[in-house]
């Protein structure tokens, strides 16, 4: 035979191995989108996807914030979750250079606390459009590109605090309640699209939460009738990330990754001691319940 002898009868040139491996598309890297990745559960989470190889966009109100991570490996983004049209365009932006959106973390949010009489309306609003309406932004926004993939995951981040409802916590623990309720909601919905809804509940973890609900609590004006529950916040520090039961963000980090890895994830994941027991509080009576508590506020404080 004369000629090329890569060249079949037409004249055309036969594809070596080789030449099919190259011409193949890069296969594209499962993608996940994280809020709230300034600090604590948000960086963590960001940093444990990347060790796993994942296509990680972290996001926070601030990109200063997460300079580090982009340096890491991240694609980063400016998002308040407050703010829709933000939501909708980084979604957007995910989608159209990842080709994909495998998981949606939904972990921005933060913790008023204060005695129900003494959070006003004003903030009692702002809490549920961080905590609840920023993952409905999410939600809206992602939902639709997971139908159209027959694929992928929500990990939406509540608290034992969406479980167990205690005194001084009332707001932040009703916007923790309606993510639970709207996350169970959720699931039931796109279950016949293949797509998970899973819910991440850890007990206190050790984060600047702690600084930024000190700061909503010292903004409040506060009544006199509560003041050993002001005494428990400024010095016990349970609710929000101090005391012995507190857990690091790097083990809430890892539950999610498992969750979003997962074919087939728990519905709710409890993440530390006082999650995993403080939640069975919720089958005890209420009025058994009441006086439980009663003590604790006691001893607390």
């Amino acid at each position: 035979m004369t000629g090329d002898e890569d060249a079949d009868s037409s004249g055309s040139a036969t594809a070596t191995p080789d030449d099919e491996e190259s011409s193949r598309p890069e296969p594209k890297l499962e993608t996940v989108l994280i809020t709230g990745c300034s600090s604590g559960i948000g960086r963590a989470t960001a940093e444990a996807f990347l060790d796993e190889d994942w296509l990680v966009y972290a996001t926070a109100r601030d990109t200063d914030d997460v300079e580090d991570l982009a340096a890491a490996g991240c694609e980063t983004a400016e998002l308040d979750v407050t703010d829709r049209g933000q939501v909708e365009r980084v979604v957007d932006r995910v989608v159209d250079e990842a080709g994909r959106l495998d998981c949606v973390v939904n972990n921005a949010g933060y913790a008023q606390l204060g005695p129900v009489e003494d959070v006003p309306t004003r903030k009692v609003h702002e809490q549920f459009d961080v905590n609840v309406y920023g993952q409905h932004r999410l939600v809206r926004a992602a939902a639709p590109h997971m139908r159209e993939a027959e694929m992928g995951t929500f990990v939406n981040v509540s608290s034992l605090a969406g479980r167990l409802a205690v005194a001084g916590a009332g707001v932040y623990s009703a916007s923790k309640f309606a993510v639970e309720a709207m996350s169970d909601s959720l699931r039931t919905e796109l279950d016949p699209f293949d797509v998970d809804v899973v819910v991440v509940e850890p007990g206190p973890v050790e984060t600047q939460f702690t600084d930024r609900a000190d700061a909503e609590v010292d903004d409040l004006p506060r009544s006199d009738a509560y003041a050993d529950l002001y005494e428990i916040y400024e010095e016990a520090g349970m609710v929000t990330g101090e005391g012995p039961l507190a857990v690091d963000p790097e083990r809430v980090a890892s539950v999610i990754v498992n969750a979003a890895s997962s074919t087939e994830p728990a519905t709710r994941y409890s993440v530390g001691a006082a999650a995993k027991y403080g939640s069975l509080a919720r089958f005890l009576p209420d009025r058994l319940r009441d006086v439980a508590l009663r003590l604790f506020r006691r001893f607390a404080s």
